[in-house]
């Protein structure tokens, strides 16, 4: 019989200390919010995972998002190698030279921990667990030890929710600073960061950005702060709509338009939580 609940009993981390301590073998299931995830264990070790649907997890993108393969070398890849296991496909990249076999251990071991690092900030959503149920003998499994996964998806939990609250709206936009060029030139950036730094233009919303990124909301906080606090970028408020003045004779409510005002004003950075935050970000 499977293990069911809700994460709102029984948290992510919770999960996997128990998993751990048991050096349980199966496949954890979570759905949130439409999203669903599966982590495989074998005998209390993270050895697969994926996110949305199995088939958008293929080998060929992976190696692609981790800067292994060009997008073009992925699309081709992906339709000549169709019907073809990621095992196989490793197999034969290999062989021709394409990659070697530690940039696939590499690459799949970090798809796999990005994955799970995910699904520590979902404080709702339901949980299922299959004993003895593991992916198929085509997958990739890297045998990887919990107890950092835990430690790290805590550490993330935490500045996940610094994040949230230091940058609540992702609604808002951003545009360069004065000679953004010179500032980029002295900063190393991740191919992650690039690509958000291409989508930069004040029509372009943060929300809009990590949808076209394929980024979480915790990735693209802790980007956009990140080149906050480089004077990459700022902040670009959208436009207060205009208030129609009150019908003849009738007083405005001041106070109440003040509460509104206030409300709708999102809270002003901190510096010092954000030196600490681009502290932490920059030791990754």
């Amino acid at each position: 019989m499977a293990l069911k609940g809700n994460l709102r009993d029984f948290s992510t981390t919770q999960l996997l200390n128990l998993i751990n301590l048991a050096r349980k073998t199966g496949t954890l299931t979570i759905q949130h919010n439409g999203d669903s995830a599966q982590m495989s264990f074998r005998e209390g070790k993270l050895i697969y995972a994926f996110m949305g649907e199995e088939s958008e997890n293929h080998l060929a993108q992976i190696l692609h998002n981790a800067g292994k393969l060009s997008e073009e070398q992925a699309r081709i890849i992906q339709v000549r190698a169709k019907g073809t296991s990621d095992k196989q496909l490793g197999h034969m990249l290999i062989q021709r030279g394409h990659i070697t076999q530690s940039d696939i251990i590499q690459s799949v071991r970090q798809n796999v921990l990005d994955t799970v690092y995910k699904l520590f900030t979902w404080g709702e959503g339901f949980f299922r667990f299959d004993a003895n149920k593991l992916p198929s003998p085509g997958h990739i499994t890297i045998p990887i030890d919990l107890e950092s996964v835990i430690m790290e998806g805590s550490r993330r939990l935490k500045e996940w929710e610094i994040l949230q609250e230091e940058l609540p709206d992702l609604d808002i936009s951003l545009r360069f600073t004065d000679r953004p060029d010179a500032r980029l030139r002295n900063i190393n950036l991740t191919v992650e960061e690039w690509r958000v730094v291409s989508f930069v233009n004040p029509r372009n919303s943060v929300r809009q950005i990590a949808r076209a990124n394929n980024l979480s909301d915790f990735e693209i906080r802790r980007i956009v702060y990140g080149m906050l606090q480089a004077g990459l970028v700022e902040i670009v408020r959208p436009a207060r709509p205009q208030v129609a003045p009150p019908p003849t004779g009738q007083q405005p409510d001041v106070k109440a338009d003040t509460r509104k005002e206030i409300e709708q004003q999102s809270p002003a950075v901190k510096r010092s939580v954000v030196v600490r935050l681009i502290d932490r970000i920059r030791g990754l």
